[in-house]
């Protein structure tokens, strides 16, 4: 209930500001000053970022080789029996000297838990966490119960089909140190890109977020947790009482909460988790439609808090305000449709008088800039050449279009209208490797015909 009524002060007082602004103001010069704001803290990110890199250059990093908290690797399993055990088999390989895995069943109804129990079995590193049939849905709620024997000073959550390299924990371990911070997130990057067209545009997004993520880290902002390879440090944990057991979205409610409290959350672009992409669109618009969703409610439910903060900083609020925006574009271009519609209804602006449409105008430079910002993080994170990176910025736009923008109508109306609830709108991993199998049977199955057809041919 809080949520929507949030929303609909948001939305009223929208409507209201769209109203006057359309009546007494020129829109081009409004429209101007949007895009203004926009450039400058774009510009603002990128300065210092380079800015810190010219610093760092004249000034490395010490790094303490001494700091090496004990850590618990928590990886939360609901019915992932067919990535599981080559995911732990993968993190045992890190090489760190303190460490122990907690391996997760969270109320499988396939074999998952029977293939835990036998990893257990093999190495004492691993620890076996069977959940009750009947216990709190939700990976916040399997987290905070596999917190209550956890020994580690920090934390690591891994996604059931996470892959690292060796030294992943021995890069990310020194940027936990610093007294303020809290908690920290690798890169993501998605491991089957080359799949097809969707994965190959949920890696390009990824990059984008990358380098959105860096510029937010350069300006000391509301860096955010992105549920796979985040390290949080258990007294940052404890200080925010845990994970939220009511939110869809674990890592985005714990950013925001972090921030509230004054923890500084950072980002390492060098370290990096590899992730499945989505190969299909229908569970792919369901995966968005909860970061979304969370995403909204987690701002809608901690704006006052973080706005009367006394412990988080002036740049993070005002960098999470920027970020807020998100939720803003789909709510103004519905509310000066809906605006239009009345004024040519009740004869206020002749039908045949188009106007000029505010949010579409916004849109299309957001879009351009969405079109700029990928281009440069292909260059410069993926390494590709211009006309690679120019096509392939294309298409991840119309994507992110596609992709985005009706999930945010669908939810700015779900929060509106509809009851909230914890549909949690699971991601399925091993579908690449479940779609192989499948092709290595029928291809068994055409050899043996063909052979028996063979057979048959030659025997006649």
């Amino acid at each position: 209930m809080k949520e929507r009524i949030v929303l609909l002060i948001i939305v009223t007082s929208l409507a209201v500001l769209l109203y006057i602004y359309q009546y007494h103001f020129n829109t081009v010069y409004g429209l101007a000053f949007l895009v203004l704001c926009m450039i400058v803290y774009t510009a603002y990110m990128t300065l210092a970022d380079k800015h810190r890199k010219r610093k760092l250059q004249k000034n490395p990093q010490v790094i303490n080789k001494d700091y090496k908290p004990f850590v618990t690797i928590m990886i939360p399993a609901h019915n992932e029996a067919s990535v599981i055990g080559d995911t732990a088999k993968n993190i045992l390989n890190i090489d760190y000297p303190n460490y122990e895995i907690i391996l997760i069943d969270d109320r499988s109804e396939d074999n998952t838990a029977d293939v835990i129990k036998e990893l257990e079995k093999e190495n004492s590193k691993i620890k076996a966490f069977i959940r009750n049939k009947d216990a709190f849905p939700g990976k916040s709620a399997v987290l905070n119960d596999a917190m209550q024997f956890a020994k580690g000073e920090a934390i690591l959550i891994f996604d059931a089909d996470a892959r690292v390299d060796t030294d992943f924990l021995t890069n990310l371990v020194p940027a936990l140190e610093p007294e303020d911070v809290g908690a920290v997130q690798a890169r993501k990057v998605v491991s089957n890109r080359e799949y097809n067209l969707l994965t190959r545009c949920q890696d390009n997004e990824m990059t984008l977020d990358t380098h959105f993520q860096i510029g937010r880290d350069a300006v000391k902002g509301a860096v955010e947790l992105r549920g796979n390879g985040e390290l949080i440090k258990r007294k940052a944990l404890e200080d925010i009482g845990g994970w939220n057991n009511y939110t869809i979205t674990d890592d985005l409610d714990m950013s925001t909460r972090m921030h509230i409290k004054g923890w500084d959350v950072r980002f390492c672009p060098d370290v990096v988790v590899r992730e499945e992409g989505v190969i299909y669109l229908r569970p792919l618009y369901r995966q968005r439609r909860r970061w979304f969703e969370g995403s909204v409610r987690r701002y809608l439910e901690y704006l006052k808090d973080a706005l009367h903060s006394k412990k988080m900083s002036l740049r993070a609020k005002l960098d999470m305000t920027a970020y807020i925006s998100e939720i803003i574009m789909p709510i103004w271009l519905i509310t000066e449709i809906i605006l239009r519609i009345f004024k040519v209804t009740t004869g206020k602006i002749a039908k045949d008088d188009i106007g000029l449409f505010s949010s579409v105008v916004v849109g299309l430079v957001v879009a351009v800039c969405f079109f700029l910002a990928t281009r440069y993080s292909l260059r410069k994170y993926n390494g590709m050449t211009f006309i690679q990176s120019f096509k392939q910025a294309v298409e991840t736009s119309i994507y992110l279009f596609v992709i985005w923008f009706p999930v945010a109508f669908y939810i700015s109306l779900k929060i509106l209208f509809k009851p909230k609830d914890m549909d949690w709108g699971k991601t399925m991993h091993g579908l690449v490797k479940e779609e192989e199998n499948n092709i290595t049977k029928d291809n068994n199955k055409n050899t043996m015909v063909n052979n028996e057809v063979y057979y048959n041919v030659s025997r006649d």
